[in-house]
């Protein structure tokens, strides 16, 4: 970045797609002499995009800020919300002409950029050109007034809001009106509501490495799962140390099939299956993932590939290359197996590279990744560094086995796993060797969050058979 005076502060934000450019462009920022307000997050740990671009936008919009840039995975969410904050002219730029017009034509207040489609050094150059670029022509003012006034239609701060009951600006039921701020004394009647609502649940075991929430919520009183739904909750933790109903053990799992001799038919047949019981996915070997891509359509069941598969000792840029082609004949998931061998010489950094060349692509189309470490070849220390690298990578899980190595899942595994990478908001994948509902539970009260197995069908029908007589 080129030197430039400071000109009022920055507000900066991103989300964990965009954390490290984030901290990156900050730095850079600071030495250039700009007064910079970290709006968060704080870290690589999933978190929600649209917080910390309305916390960005409203910087800018109340004065406390001139400018705001906001990041996310590709910028064009954080775009949509900081738009929604009356003031505000946010831009999604994605090179120097773009951020150039932008200031020169819009005279954009807010920049976002996409972490998946700019590296450092353009980024650099998109902000520096954005800074330094101002709206002085007299007929791009009137037409930025204008933008200004369409916002200002409505007579209300955020300009036409549409109501959750469909009304629009029109509405007569208030939802509509309501400021999309919250507020701490929001924040403590919600706290409030919830625990009177949970009162008496079974609260978390000290020190158990498996227990995330309570599992009382649809187990032991399913009108309270109701009544938070209702509240306008739109997902439920639960404690995983007894089974769930088989619906959700269902949900967990992604139903595979990667033996060589595996036939079309074959294939077919797993995704009747799947679409049947509602599977999480349906994991293939990459040959297959135009069928069951076709053969999944209009259905919530996901289409995974693996990558990398079975080994793992494939170069960076070739299981890159798998991954795209994957998900361009429509995977939705991928689980890739990591390069053991570089782990267990300790090139962390050919690890990273290997993991990073699949996290990056499946990033560029908002694919789930999940990193299979094969733990049976592995120590406990090496079992927690790759993961640590798969979180540095951001993948979104890490993976215990291929099922074709010395070992499957264990619960001590899943358990050590589940510790490494919670706090980063990653899942955890227990596969290999699950084959009954005592297992999945197993994995499940372990830490697991998605189950990996061929018996699939086997295990939700032993699921349903201890549902019935009990």
């Amino acid at each position: 970045m080129g030197d430039s005076p400071a000109k009022g502060k920055i507000a900066i934000g991103a989300d964990h797609g965009g954390f490290e450019l984030k901290e990156h462009l900050k730095r850079a920022l600071t030495q250039r002499g700009y007064e910079v307000v970290d709006c968060g997050t704080h870290s690589t740990a999933s978190v929600d995009y649209p917080q910390f671009a309305a916390a960005v936008a409203r910087r800018v919009a109340d004065g406390t800020c001139r400018y705001g840039i906001m990041i996310d995975g590709a910028g064009i969410g954080s775009s949509m919300v900081a738009n929604k904050i009356s003031g505000v002219r946010a831009a999604l730029c994605y090179d120097v002409s773009s951020a150039r017009n932008s200031r020169e034509h819009n005279d954009a207040n807010v920049l976002t950029l996409g972490a998946g489609l700019v590296g450092r050094n353009l980024a650099e150059q998109i902000v520096d050109v954005w800074l330094t670029t101002e709206c002085t022509e007299p007929r791009h003012r009137r037409r930025v007034a204008m933008i200004d006034q369409l916002g200002k239609a409505s007579g209300q701060p955020g300009g036409d809001r549409a109501c959750a009951c469909g009304e629009g600006a029109s509405c007569t039921c208030g939802g509509g009106a309501a400021d999309a701020a919250i507020d701490e004394s929001d924040i403590e009647r919600i706290v409030a509501r919830i625990a009177e609502m949970t009162a008496g649940s079974t609260a978390p075991a000290a020190g158990d490495v498996a227990c995330l929430f309570c599992k009382t919520c649809f187990n032991t009183n399913p009108e309270m799962l109701h009544r938070l739904v209702d509240a306008g909750a739109t997902r439920v933790g639960h404690r995983p140390d007894q089974s769930p109903p088989p619906r959700e053990l269902a949900k967990y799992i992604d139903h595979t099939l990667l033996k060589p001799e595996a036939s079309a038919d074959d294939v077919r047949k797993l995704c009747a299956e799947a679409r049947e019981f509602g599977f999480a996915s349906v994991c293939v070997n990459p040959t297959y993932v135009r069928l069951v891509a076709r053969e999944l359509a209009g259905t919530d069941v996901k289409t995974c590939a693996v990558v990398g598969f079975p080994l793992g000792a494939h170069l960076p840029d070739v299981k890159g290359f798998e991954t795209r082609r994957a998900i361009r004949d429509g995977a939705r998931e991928i689980d890739m197996v990591i390069n053991v061998g570089a782990l267990k010489s300790g090139d962390c950094e050919l690890l990273f590279r290997d993991i990073l060349a699949v996290t990056d692509a499946c990033r560029e189309r908002d694919v789930v990744s999940k990193v299979i470490l094969e733990t049976a070849l592995l120590t406990d220390e090496e079992k927690v560094v790759a993961c640590q690298i798969a979180r540095r990578a951001r993948a979104d899980f890490v993976k215990t086995s291929t099922g074709f190595g010395p070992g499957g899942a264990t619960a001590h595994d899943v358990a050590l796993m589940a510790q490494a990478v919670r706090d980063a908001g990653m899942g955890v994948k227990a596969s290999g060797g699950i084959r009954s509902v005592e297992d999945a539970e197993k994995m499940i009260a372990a830490g697991a969050t998605r189950i990996g197995a061929s018996a699939s069908v086997k295990i939700v029908r032993q699921a349903q058979a201890v549902t019935v007589s009990g």
